[in-house]
């Protein structure tokens, strides 16, 4: 119960960490607003000339489209998270502290990430979502049922998007300089994420590819579980069993990482 405690107000301060740039939060919901114009326009013209690309319709496609604007940087899918600044205290040594805090290296950065996130959900995603769902076409759901289905896949997901970030924030271990370890992220995160072009109208066989790995857990599986395209419960469980595997080689590189590498700077 301490434990639960600890990582609980982990979390809360990161979420009011995150609560105090208000005028960041701001420029974050017009910057997604505006992308999410651009995504738009261009998903229609697009579909105009494949209709159903992808198994979608339009209304889908502008769907998929203002739900990524939501999850951009609640899932920090192309960084902006955690990651830089666990690096930066790896490059200083100033990371040897918190490997002697009474507290799990790994659980505190997933509860201060998911504070994170969550404020990012509620202070920059709503808005967009909600702009879009009143000026277009969309295809979102009546049943609450699916609504909470989506909650559950969003949750998920950020477990997932922390366990892809630990693993190049754990690089600095033995990288010199994390810079080019960050820059694989965010080209990483927008391609297979989905967030330019839904998985699934990417061509075959790259399409069965891109969907089987990590990054469908994102934003392609929470967008297929609030428009019913997919059964939640497997959705849920293709989640879920990623996270449980990038949690655990993220476990596995931070004991290797602490018993073997000396800390720069430390």
């Amino acid at each position: 119960m301490g434990s639960a405690r600890l990582y609980a107000a982990v979390a809360a301060g990161g979420f009011r960490r995150y609560a105090t740039y208000r005028v960041a939060t701001a420029a974050g919901v017009f910057t997604n607003t505006v992308f999410g114009l651009i995504l738009v326009y261009a998903y229609l013209a697009l579909w105009d000339e494949r209709p159903h690309l992808g198994g979608y319709d339009q209304a889908q496609a502008v769907t998929y489209v203002w739900l990524g604007q939501a999850l951009f940087a609640t899932l920090a899918i192309q960084g902006g998270g955690f990651e830089a600044e666990l690096m930066e205290r790896i490059r200083t040594g100033e990371v040897a502290v918190d490997l002697y805090r009474p507290a799990d290296l790994q659980l505190w950065w997933l509860a201060s990430d998911v504070g994170r996130a969550s404020f990012q959900l509620l202070g920059r995603g709503v808005v967009p979502f909600a702009f879009g769902a009143l000026f277009f076409p969309t295809a979102l759901p009546d049943d609450p049922v699916l609504w909470a289905a989506l909650l559950v896949a969003i949750g998920l997901a950020m477990v997932v998007s922390y366990g892809i970030r630990f693993l190049v924030a754990l690089s600095g271990f033995w990288l010199l300089d994390g810079t080019g370890a960050l820059q694989v992220l965010m080209v990483t995160g927008m391609f297979f994420s989905g967030m330019a072009l839904p998985l699934n109208a990417f061509p075959q066989p790259l399409g069965d590819l891109v969907m089987l790995l990590p990054w469908s857990a994102l934003l392609q599986m929470p967008a297929d579980v609030l428009m019913g395209r997919v059964d939640p419960w497997s959705a849920f469980a293709f989640q879920a069993g990623w996270a449980v595997v990038l949690l655990a080689v993220g476990r596995w590189a931070q004991g290797a990482a602490t018993r073997r590498v000396v800390v720069q700077g430390g």
